[in-house]
């Protein structure tokens, strides 16, 4: 899944960034509202954790030509304007939910989830292939009944094969969905998790590489 925030202090930004990436969420950051702006132009994000109050563009004006993208992701404010006019107000500009500050980590993660299942393109809750069966929601996987203790990192790729299967995800492709814009593309970063995740999945093997293709579970 991945995530964009904007939010224009460092501090809580950093925090909520790097408390998705602990739940295996692939997550850029942008300060303003023109940064922003810039990088849902070359990436498709999922949800966009949007601070209203946002310089270069007003959170308002950046949530509305979001609401128009063919492309568009869900929309999360999350702001200090909690009253309930000012979560009516943020709602009509386009917004899918409204989360005031301060707010419950463990509230936000399960709003951010739920936005991404609402998506028009939005697969099923629950993934099979070759035998695996993964949960996103409730963070289990198990293969022919034995379960999977996966890191974090190897759990996202997973379910990223998952729902492409049956066909491939490059190695960039992965990078993209699992990591996020920091990632390194000429790192063997996707080659050494995918190696982990082969050895817990066991035999007979499920992840098959082609070169020059890409990885997929079958």
């Amino acid at each position: 899944m991945r995530i964009l925030v904007v939010e224009d202090e460092r501090a809580l930004a950093e925090v909520v960034a790097e408390g998705l990436r602990d739940q295996g969420m692939a997550v850029d950051l942008a300060r303003d509202g023109l940064a922003a702006a810039a990088k849902l132009d070359f990436t498709v994000y999922d949800v966009v954790l949007l601070d209203r109050d946002l310089p270069g563009l007003h959170g308002d004006t950046l949530c509305r030509l979001i609401s128009e993208r063919a492309d568009r992701p869900m929309v999360l404010m999350l702001t200090a304007a909690g009253a309930p006019g000012d979560r009516v107000s943020g709602l009509t500009l386009g917004a899918d939910d409204y989360l005031a500050k301060p707010f419950h980590f463990p509230e936000l993660v399960l709003r951010i989830r739920a936005l991404a299942r609402r998506r028009p393109d939005a697969r099923p809750r629950h993934l099979h292939a070759a035998g695996i069966e993964l949960n996103p929601v409730r963070r289990t996987a198990v293969r022919d009944g034995r379960d999977l203790h996966l890191s974090v990192k190897e759990f996202a790729v997973l379910e990223a094969l998952l729902r492409a299967s049956p066909g491939f995800l490059s190695a960039e492709a992965l990078l993209e969905q699992v990591w996020d814009e920091n990632a390194d593309p000429f790192t063997n970063t996707v080659a050494v998790t995918v190696g982990r995740l082969r050895r817990k999945l066991g035999d007979p093997p499920v992840i098959a590489t082609t070169p020059g293709v890409g990885y997929r579970i079958g």
